[in-house]
């Protein structure tokens, strides 16, 4: 998935209120994500990765679609067996409006909570179970973790850096397909620390 953006200059799909609160629920996050990461799936492929039944993934496949926030992929499959996507491009979570209202900053609280805590845990697999079987020479990933001081202004200059690269390397490789590809997940984050002493 493109993940939540900051900065005001990108096109990102900012979900309204009725989007947030359908993907409001960690099966849907889940399987938004995955759709993010691995491409078109079924509702029995689905079921298989989540460990759901295929009744529940096809379920929450139709809510998520009466949002738009993912569509059937067409001329693919067939009565029994329809595949979905997540269309192309960025999101945003954190919309104003929405986040006037209780429930809309529920909602957000929610899915961000969900989508951080998969992506999480991810991370947290590779570091356990992958980097133990994976050659020192490979260096395949890189887990980098530095604090700065920097005014606002500062920062904002940083994170648009950073989109940027993320944004060049998506739309160059995100569809490609061959031998030795497989996904990664680029993840940047930037955000101040609390207060010395909190």
């Amino acid at each position: 998935m493109d993940e939540p953006k900051t900065t005001a200059a990108r096109a990102d799909r900012m979900l309204d209120a009725g989007a947030l609160r359908a993907l409001a629920h960690p099966l849907r996050v889940q399987i938004y994500d995955i759709l993010s990461q691995y491409g078109a799936q079924t509702a029995s492929t689905l079921a298989e990765m989540t460990g759901e039944s295929s009744g529940a993934t096809s379920y929450h496949l139709r809510a998520l679609a009466k949002h738009d926030l993912i569509r059937e992929v067409e001329g693919r499959g067939s009565a029994r067996e329809r595949w979905w996507e997540r269309p192309k491009g960025g999101i945003s979570f954190t919309n104003p409006e929405a986040m006037k209202t209780p429930s809309g900053r529920a909602a957000t609280q929610v899915v961000m909570t969900e989508f951080l805590n998969r992506r999480h845990q991810q991370l947290m697999r590779y570091v356990s179970q992958s980097l133990a079987s994976i050659p020192p020479e490979a260096e395949e990933a890189m887990i980098s973790t530095a604090t700065a001081r920097m005014t606002d202004e500062q920062t904002i200059a940083l994170i648009d850096k950073l989109q940027a690269v993320i944004d060049e390397t998506v739309e160059k490789y995100r569809d490609q397909q061959g031998d030795g590809v497989r996904p990664f997940t680029l993840r940047a984050d930037v955000f101040p620390l609390p207060t010395e002493g909190n």
